[in-house]
């Protein structure tokens, strides 16, 4: 299966979206919805009302690329907690969502800083 690197920039429209959108349609809806380029480094991640289905779209070079995957049985477990119409994502986060994890109940260790060692 293709995947996103996990360093790549991602935005999740948090809004439902007609999945008859085609690459313009999606792409007007960056641009104009969203505010941001959509020629830009980044994948941009768009859902159903019913959450189970997504359409990722990402500029590549040339062209576009839209990459969409259509779940059977389960349901995407959207972000909802978050504010904004737009929500930034890692890498590792979008695959996480698009394997079935639920983002809002995940809790990495906390950060340390330290100054030395001794």
């Amino acid at each position: 299966m293709i995947r996103p690197a996990t360093g790549l920039r991602v935005y999740l429209c948090r809004e439902p979206v007609d999945m008859r959108k085609q690459i313009d349609g999606l792409a007007l809806l960056v641009q104009e919805a969203m505010e941001l380029n959509p020629f830009e480094e980044a994948v941009f991640v768009f859902g159903n009302r019913q959450r189970d289905k997504v359409k990722l779209l990402f500029w590549e070079r040339n062209g576009f690329v839209v990459w969409y995957k259509r779940l059977e049985r389960e349901r995407f477990k959207w972000p909802d907690r978050l504010k904004g119409d737009t929500v930034s994502l890692s890498g590792q986060e979008l695959n996480w969502l698009l394997d079935g994890y639920d983002l809002s109940v995940m809790q990495p260790h906390k950060a340390l800083n330290f100054q030395s060692v001794g």
